[in-house]
């Protein structure tokens, strides 16, 4: 398995406290984001300041623009950019003292958010919006928080380039969640009611992608079909492995993360399967 994708799968659930965390919900709420999704996109769109729904539409690539619509730009008469990244950091620190009070040392934090650091520092912007948004914020002062922005950071790169992969495909953001579903053999409420699709969208984004012969009629990929997710993600690790094949020390970076990724899966803090498409953690070795 490549490294950047070795990282992506124990960084993630760190990154995801964002999204999942209740602690997370209720900084965003105190700021005024009433709801999930006010939250997610607040928190999430916030590095690129005042962001109209067209932008964000565009970076994250696979949300239905109405639906992106309901929160943006609505949210920013409610709280500036800056309250929003404000309000994510508190809701991470308050979930990561919860689920691990002192079980973090600060030594081995450091150790693990400084090699990211270092190689991202140096990582070029190009095509990469939402990496180059989040690059641009300073960094947390405590350990915990600046190890919590360093992936967040690789996951923004990940992203960009998983972005990138797709439309050099030629695969639509619909397309892409029912590629995704029928190549792992998921449930399609896993991701359906997430990204704002109606049924005809669903629908038609299906028969496309059994026009183009990667989806049979019992609604799993084809041979074919299968090569080219496959293809797909093996472009978006080669295009992540230009800032982690950089990280020092990568493998004590991966048990760092690997061990906090066990501690969150084994308390239930990030549900298998979900919709960010990570799957559970494997320990590094």
């Amino acid at each position: 398995m490549p490294d950047a994708r070795r990282l992506w799968m124990v960084a993630e659930p760190l990154h995801a406290l964002t999204y999942f965390a209740p602690e997370s919900r209720d900084a965003f709420e105190a700021v005024g984001l009433r709801g999930f999704w006010r939250g997610y996109f607040a928190g999430r769109a916030a590095p690129l300041g005042r962001s109209p729904a067209e932008l964000v539409t565009a970076t994250f690539f696979g949300f239905h623009p109405e639906f992106v619509a309901r929160a943006i730009p609505s949210i920013w008469s409610v709280v500036e950019p800056s309250g929003a990244i404000a309000a994510r950091l508190d809701g991470v620190d308050h979930a990561l003292e919860r689920v691990f009070g002192r079980d973090l040392p600060p030594d081995e934090v450091v150790a693990a958010a400084g090699p990211i650091r270092r190689s991202l520092e140096s990582g070029r912007v190009d095509g990469r919006a939402l990496f180059g948004a989040n690059q641009a914020l300073d960094w947390p002062r405590a350990p915990h928080l600046a190890l919590w922005h360093a992936v967040t950071l690789l996951r923004e790169h990940r992203g960009d380039g998983h972005v990138n992969a797709l439309l050099a495909a030629g695969v639509d953001p619909c397309e892409a969640h029912v590629l995704r579903i029928a190549d792992d053999a998921l449930p399609l409420d896993s991701i359906q009611p997430y990204r704002g699709w109606n049924e005809k969208d669903w629908a038609d984004a299906t028969e496309r992608l059994r026009d183009r012969s990667w989806i049979d009629d019992t609604g799993r990929t084809t041979p074919e079909g299968s090569q080219v997710r496959a293809e797909i993600e093996r472009d978006t690790d080669r295009a992540n492995a230009v800032v982690v094949d950089r990280i020092e020390d990568l493998d004590r970076v991966l048990r760092l993360l690997g061990s906090i990724a066990e501690v969150l899966q084994a308390e239930g803090e990030i549900p298998y399967p979900n919709p960010i498409g990570v799957p559970a953690p494997l320990t590094p070795g």
